[in-house]
């Protein structure tokens, strides 16, 4: 499972690092990113939750 956060899109709203603390975090300026070795929570129901918990769209996860 691949995690694409665009971060064109992002708004820094948190609800990613919230609802998935294990795989996203936020960056200095507030943006999400996945936490180092994050991608290996890819498969966890929280990762697809937390796409759609996010306002803006900005997080796809693809099989």
């Amino acid at each position: 499972m691949d995690i694409v956060i665009d971060k064109g899109v992002c708004i820094g709203a948190g609800q990613c690092a919230l609802t998935a603390p294990a795989v996203f975090t936020q960056d200095d300026d507030g943006f999400s990113e996945l936490v180092p070795g994050g991608e290996d929570g890819a498969g966890s129901p929280l990762v697809r939750e937390a796409a759609r918990a996010c306002p803006v769209g900005a997080i796809k996860v693809a099989t």
